[in-house]
């Protein structure tokens, strides 16, 4: 079953995707605009969160 986090990421990142892609004040790795700042802060946020938690993960 995939990861809620992990799921909530992806579908961060692919709303800022679709924003930028369609705002003439947006980049690919650049917000600058207020709702770009806004999606791309937490897309930051939950990969962060995504990534410290694999990184807690016990080795296997």
């Amino acid at each position: 079953m995939p990861d809620d986090l992990h799921q909530r990421y992806q579908a961060a990142h692919r709303a800022y995707k679709t924003h930028a892609a369609s705002c003439g004040d947006c980049t690919r790795d650049t917000p600058n605009c207020p709702a770009g700042k806004r999606l791309f802060e937490s897309f930051a946020r939950l990969q962060d969160a995504y990534l410290n938690r694999l990184k807690q993960r016990p080795a296997r």
